[in-house]
Formats: C-alpha cells, sequence, structure tokens
C-alpha cells in the first residue's frame, strides 16, 4: 500500500517523537511491503515564528492533500504565560480540527500487565481496563459564539452550543464502536443542568432505537470521573461532548502509567488526524528524554484506520515487548532503575518490528 502522510511535528517534544514514529512506520513498510510518502508542515508556535499563523493555508493544503496527518504536539511558555497574547497556538490545532472536518476524537484506553504496576490505582482495580472514549472535537463550548469580554474587561463569557446534527454523527460513530466490541456504550453529560447536555441525551435515546444490540448507560460527568478512577473496567465505549471529552480523557490516561502512552485518532469528513494526546512538554524539548511510546502507538492507529491490522498490531506488540524488557523513558521507569533516551526507546521498538 502507498500512503501520502502529511508530518505537523508542532512544538515542544513534538519534533522528536514524531520523528520516532515516522522511523517506526518506515521499519514496518520496509517489512511488509508498504510505501509511505511524507510532507512536512510547520503548526503550533512553530508555524506562528515562521508565518505569523499559528495554522498556515500552506500547511492545510499539505493536510488535504495527503491520505492521513501524523501530528505532534502543540504549544510553548511564552504564550501560555502571556494571556493577553492575540494570537494562540492552540488556535491552530481548533482551526486544523474544524478545517479538516475531523469531529470524532478516538481514545482507546488499555491498562496492559506490562504496565498495571505503574498505575496509580492498584493493580485489582485497573487490571482489564479496556476502554474506548469519543469526545465530539468541533462543537462545545470552544468553538460556541459569542466569546470574549466585556468592554471593562471584568466580565468573560463563553458559549456552549450544538446541533442535532453535529451529535447525531459522534454517536453514531460511538454507536458503530460499541458493536464492533463489547456492546456497551456510556453517554456522559450533565442533562440535570445544562440544556446542551439535555439535548444530547434527548438525541442518544431516540438514537439508541437504531441499535437495539448495544447497552446503553447514561451518567453525568461528575459521576462518570470518579467511576472511571473507581471501576475503569467497567466501561466499554464512552462519547461525550468537547470540554467533558478532553477533561475526561486526560484523567484516563494516567490509569496505564503515563500520559505518555496514549494515542487517538481524529476522524471526520477529510483525512484522519493521528497524536499523542499529551502536550508539547517544553521543558523536556530536545533533551532525549520524552516518552515516544504514543506517537509510535498513534502510528500503529493509523495503520489500522487504513486496513492493515497485522502492521499496526506488529507495532503494539514490539511496544509492549519493549516495556517488558525494561527499554522505558523516565516517565515509566520504577525507583532506582535505568531510564533510556527517547531515540533508545524508539531503536528498540523498531528492532522488535
Amino acid at each position: 500500500m502507498k500512503l501520502r502522510i502529511a508530518l505537523l511535528a508542532g512544538d515542544g517534544i513534538g519534533p522528536e517523537i514524531t520523528a520516532e514514529a515516522r522511523r517506526t512506520l518506515d521499519r514496518t513498510a520496509e517489512r511488509f511491503g508498504h510505501r509511505f510518502e511524507y510532507r512536512e508542515a510547520p503548526v503550533g508556535a512553530a508555524a506562528i515564528d515562521l508565518t505569523g499563523d499559528p495554522y498556515p493555508e500552506e500547511t492545510h493544503r499539505i493536510c488535504l492533500e495527503s491520505d492521513a496527518v501524523l501530528f505532534g504536539a502543540i504549544g510553548d511558555p511564552k504564550y501560555d504565560n502571556d494571556p493577553t497574547a492575540p494570537v494562540r497556538p492552540e488556535q491552530g490545532l481548533l482551526r486544523m480540527r474544524r478545517s479538516l472536518g475531523l469531529y470524532a476524537n478516538l481514545r482507546p484506553v488499555a491498562v496492559t500487565e506490562s504496565l498495571i504496576d505503574r498505575s496509580p490505582l492498584k493493580p485489582e482495580i485497573v487490571r482489564g481496563t479496556d476502554f474506548i472514549c469519543v469526545r465530539e472535537l468541533t462543537g462545545g463550548i470552544y468553538f460556541g459564539r459569542p466569546q470574549g469580554r466585556d468592554q471593562a474587561g471584568t466580565r468573560a463569557f463563553d458559549t456552549c452550543t450544538y446541533t442535532v446534527a453535529e451529535i447525531e454523527r459522534v454517536l453514531h460513530t460511538a454507536f458503530r464502536m460499541a458493536g464492533a466490541r463489547r456492546r456497551r456504550l456510556t453517554v456522559v453529560d450533565k442533562a440535570n443542568v445544562l440544556e446542551t447536555s439535555r439535548l444530547w441525551r434527548e438525541t442518544a435515546r431516540r438514537l439508541a432505537a437504531q441499535y437495539p444490540e448495544t447497552e446503553v448507560e447514561y451518567l453525568f460527568v461528575d459521576n462518570a470521573a470518579m467511576q472511571l478512577i473507581r471501576q475503569p473496567s467497567h466501561f466499554d465505549v464512552i462519547v461525550t461532548e468537547n470540554m467533558f471529552g478532553d477533561i475526561l480523557t486526560d484523567e484516563a490516561s494516567v490509569l496505564g502509567g503515563s500520559l505518555g502512552m496514549l494515542a487517538s485518532a481524529s476522524l471526520g469528513d477529510g483525512p484522519a488526524l493521528f497524536e499523542p494526546i499529551h502536550g508539547s512538554y517544553p521543558q523536556a524539548a530536545g533533551r532525549n528524554i520524552a516518552n515516544p511510546m504514543a506517537a509510535i502507538l498513534s502510528g500503529a492507529l493509523l495503520l489500522e484506520h487504513f486496513g492493515l491490522k497485522e502492521e499496526a498490531e506488529t507495532i503494539r506488540q514490539a511496544v509492549d515487548h519493549t516495556i517488558r524488557d525494561g527499554f522505558v523513558t523516565e516517565d515509566l521507569a520504577r525507583p532506582g532503575e535505568r531510564s533510556c533516551t527517547t531515540s533508545e526507546v524508539g531503536d528498540r521498538i523498531r528492532a522488535r518490528v
């Protein structure tokens, strides 16, 4: 198979981890007889420095001309520490999602035996955890208008809006995923308080009739946050709105021991985007210490998206073997255990591929 991949490394550790993901994809292509072509493009703070725009038109064009996008991270302290900055790196990420029509973000969370002792929770609680969170990605409070402050600067406001069409399309995605897994779907909202959440719940109940084989439960977001810690193995597929999904998936990311382990896929009307869920980690940028596994596993999701299931599973097994062999970065190293560099971990994974 031949694939054209847009490579958007972004900021902070983004260039280092995407380099390891690219090398792993190339090793996989070599083994299985595929051909992957890459086109690099700037995004985030790196793009602001070059063009003044966090998502330049040329970057958008390269994404549209590609089969998929492999993305690193966005964020820079000089913008994080300046709330008055008129242009911010994160605006590029939001615009990219909206411009590419990426409305469904998939974040798989699985706790493997090789990492169960790294979890902050007891092994008997996290053992067997294996679920996917489907997060609506282009609506809600992050995109709602009006948004801003009053003239005096003493009052700020954000607007949360959803349409039935926006809710339906992401719910259909979640129902289909649940049907291919253990047939249990959890809809997370705040319907006891928010009108948008009531629209989510009404829409989910109506669509549930089209998927009679799937068991559906409804949880308020505060209860869902508690249950993710109390009994994470209960969940199969979780679907929720944009901001709730952003918060809950970051909470869920530590179940397996490190934020550096979670990959994600964003699907929609255009080319799909694959990225680790961690941030740009600027303190580690250029130091060769960041965990590349989430980026490498995002590459596995990319392959799986195009039907290359054996290739994707080969990468996942290589990552698991690497962890069991003790080749891990500092975020996963046990006390007193030697930690490896980003490139050492990448090399070990490729050797296993």
